[in-house]
């Protein structure tokens, strides 16, 4: 168990009733206007400087350290999901059709409880300080926008940390990983134009199922025979519609899905295969395929020597060491400029039926792991040197 020290303790229920406000209000990406304007309100209210508009509904906190030659950013991610909520509880959405079902509620709670108890002991803070509101991580992307607008440039940032919580991992315990701990992903279509045809006169047709049902086939060895079977790597067709009625040949089919990956070149590999597969099959059956990529977030790569600062943070004991997870997160971007810390702070409580899976309309956790968010960011400060470590 981390200990929670009496000045996080002292903030409990500020920290509780940012979460709850935030939860009533959750918004998609780019749109999260709301939450925009509530983080604003409550940075000024803790006397930090904001810049905002960044990336077009982010937000930047800004506290000037006492040392001042060294950055740390504390990222939180802002957006919702379109989701109708189903906890019953008091504080539900207020917003139809719309949850915070990733607990990114959670996350903005805890970092604007770092930056209220920041605030109050500005005099021990030694390194700058960076409260970082991401729009959009569920999609399209605000990290990588925001990158590109000079966030890490213009505040001169060394280091970023964020987290996740996660119902996988027990309630309190920390889980992490150095190198890569999220994959990279990507998703693609697959159009298949074929010729429709009368079902009782197959020879005069050529039939986009069959073709589509070649390729799924085939498909299915690159993992199995492309990769190395150490690397981890996943390729699924999760959609496939095509096809007038029963009795008529198909003349077009296509296919949508995802494909996601520890490794860059493992990555590509996956792509470069499915391409020459889907030529191949075109020849096969003098037909054309056209596969089109959306390449989306990369993988999430943790620094070594943060990760070690971590478990000195909280305690080995407290920590999990996680196996590489294949879902994503588009903090990969910070990471691929400066070195970067992601971890999984665990709510999984059976006792409280905090037990359902991110993206779930039950989703929920016991905000008491709120504190121990903000707790594990200070114990984190304070082993890179960044706050003073009698506080």
């Amino acid at each position: 168990m981390i200990y929670i020290e009496k000045e996080i303790l002292d903030i409990r229920e500020e920290i509780i009733k940012v979460r709850r406000v935030l939860h009533q209000i959750p918004e998609v990406g780019f749109k999260e206007e709301k939450t925009n304007a509530f983080i604003i309100e409550k940075l000024q209210e803790y006397g930090i400087k904001v810049y905002k508009d960044v990336a077009k509904t982010g937000v930047i906190g800004y506290l000037k350290g006492n040392i001042g030659d060294r950055t740390i950013a504390f990222r939180a991610d802002m957006d919702a999901l379109s989701v109708e909520e189903k906890t019953n509880l008091s504080y539900a959405s207020k917003h139809k059709g719309m949850m915070h079902a990733c607990g990114h509620d959670g996350h903005m709670a805890i970092v604007l409880g770092l930056a209220k108890f920041l605030s109050l002991h500005a005099e021990k803070l030694r390194d700058n300080i960076v409260f970082l509101f991401q729009p959009a991580e569920e999609g399209p992307g605000g990290a990588k926008p925001m990158i590109e607008e000079g966030v890490i440039e213009k505040f001169q940032i060394d280091n970023i940390v964020g987290l996740h919580v996660y119902p996988e991992v027990e309630e309190g315990k920390i889980g992490c990983k150095e190198g890569p701990m999220m994959a990279q992903t990507g998703e693609f279509d697959i159009i298949i134009n074929g010729q429709s045809g009368h079902g009782a006169i197959p020879q005069k047709a050529k039939d986009s199922i069959v073709i589509a049902a070649d390729l799924i086939s085939t498909y299915q060895t690159i993992i199995s025979r492309n990769i190395n079977p150490v690397e981890g790597a996943v390729l699924t067709i999760g959609k496939m519609y095509g096809g007038e009625r029963r009795n008529i040949i198909a003349g077009d089919v296509t296919l949508e899905g995802t494909l996601r990956a520890f490794n860059e070149e493992t990555y590509e590999t996956i792509k470069e295969r499915m391409i020459k597969i889907a030529k191949g099959i075109e020849i096969v059956h003098n037909c054309k395929i056209e596969v089109i990529f959306r390449d989306m977030y990369p993988a999430v790569i943790n620094d070594k020597n943060l990760v070690e600062k971590l478990i000195k943070a909280v305690g080995k004991e407290n920590v999990v060491n996680m196996e590489p997870q294949m879902i994503s997160e588009d903090f990969s971007y910070f990471q691929r400029k400066i070195p970067g810390l992601f971890f999984f702070l665990g709510v999984r409580n059976e006792e409280k039926e905090c037990i359902y899976p991110l993206h779930n309309n039950k989703f929920t956790f016991n905000e008491e792991i709120l504190l121990t968010g903000v707790q594990v960011y200070l114990n984190l400060l304070r082993q890179i040197n960044g706050l003073d470590k009698k506080l």
